[in-house]
């Protein structure tokens, strides 16, 4: 009994191990949809990606979930980084970005959103910019290159604070109050499918990377919306619940009455032992049988050539006239004659067998005393 019961443990832990490694594996590897530029979503137009490689060259990164705690998270030498989405959208946001220390990298942002935070500019035309160079004095810009926005909005000065426009005016910065304000017109470029294209996965580093601490604020929801999703037990009642609880333990008493007890291997006797020489005369007698002087033949050359190469110091895939030139270098034989021993057509009647065994048993013998 009581090894019956040891051994139920270490089933049941083995069977917790598994459940434990398949779930941790599961959450890992599982996609995380998400909204536009999320830094947690793997979709197309998220920016799990960009946000990974910011960590990845040592980029404190923040997710915020409301503007109040990208406030928060803000300090003087940080970056906010604000990407428009449909929730960002009423005045209390908008305020406490305006208000928060630090710069600010402004993403696609719309009407609204652009004189609230980046006042300083105008939008311009928009424009499908297909790639080319930065055309500006922006650091950033010059070291990534070429890059592939594809649709996107411009941006102009408004007022007399100096303005640098990068790429047809897709990328807009100014500094003003201690506080430098970067706008780019799209947000295809730094998303998790856009970082594949020229240039733009350095573009979107060198943009968002210019802080050792980032605040990313994309609001997928209205705020003080709950982000928490009802899981499969939520929807379930009570009375349910407690039924599947009871079932899984009434599962598991019963994988641990019906566990068979494993004990040491046995040893089983064999009814009968057959030695191999009667095993290599029968199924010489098969192939008689049957007139399979190919096969015999096949199987002889091959058995032969599996001895004779490692004593060559040839391998498996050495070529046949590399074969035959080194069992003539040890035998002192015709390339010839030891061609057609090794590689030759099969023989065509059982003395042509009998003589090719005995040939190619000749050869191993040389081989192995020279």
């Amino acid at each position: 009994m009581r090894q019956r019961m040891r051994t139920a443990r270490w089933v049941i832990l083995g069977l917790v191990a598994i459940v434990v490694v398949a779930g941790v594996g599961t959450y890992l590897t599982a996609p995380r949809p998400g909204g536009r530029m999320d830094a947690e979503s793997t979709s197309p137009d998220g920016a799990r990606a960009l946000v990974t490689l910011l960590r990845d060259h040592d980029v404190e990164v923040i997710t915020a979930a409301t503007a109040e705690d990208a406030h928060r998270a803000a300090q003087p030498g940080s970056l906010v980084v604000a990407a428009q989405t449909l929730f960002l959208s009423s005045d209390e946001q908008l305020a406490q970005l305006a208000d928060a220390p630090g710069d600010l990298l402004l993403i696609e942002p719309v009407t609204k959103t652009r004189e609230a935070l980046a006042p300083h500019l105008k939008a311009g035309e928009a424009s499908a910019f297909g790639g080319g160079e930065p055309d500006c004095e922006l650091a950033e810009a010059n070291r990534a290159g070429e890059a592939q926005f594809g649709l996107t909005d411009t941006f102009e000065a408004a007022g007399d604070v100096p303005v640098t426009r990068c790429y047809g005016g897709a990328v807009a910065r100014y500094h003003d109050e201690g506080r430098t304000v970067t706008v780019v017109g799209t947000a295809d470029f730094m998303s998790n499918s856009g970082l594949l294209k020229q240039g733009n996965a350095a573009l979107a580093m060198n943009l968002a990377g210019t802080a050792p601490r980032v605040i990313w604020y994309a609001p997928q929801r209205f705020e003080g919306e709950t982000s928490a999703s009802a899981t499969l037990s939520d929807l379930m009642p009570d009375q349910v619940r407690w039924i599947v609880y009871q079932l899984v333990l009434v599962v598991a008493l019963l994988a641990v009455w019906q566990v068979r007890r494993i004990g040491p291997l046995v040893a089983e006797s064999l009814p009968v032992v057959v030695r191999a020489s009667e095993t290599v005369e029968g199924r010489g007698r098969l192939y008689r049988s049957h007139r399979a002087r190919d096969r015999a033949a096949d199987a002889l050359r091959t058995a032969t050539l599996q001895r004779l190469l490692p004593r060559l110091g040839l391998t498996a895939a050495a070529e046949p006239p590399a074969v035959v030139a080194a069992v003539a270098a040890r035998c002192g034989g015709d390339n010839g004659s030891l061609g057609h021993l090794l590689f030759g057509p099969p023989p065509t009647t059982d003395s042509e067998l009998v003589h090719l065994a005995h040939q190619l048993d000749d050869i191993e013998r040389q081989v192995a005393q020279s």
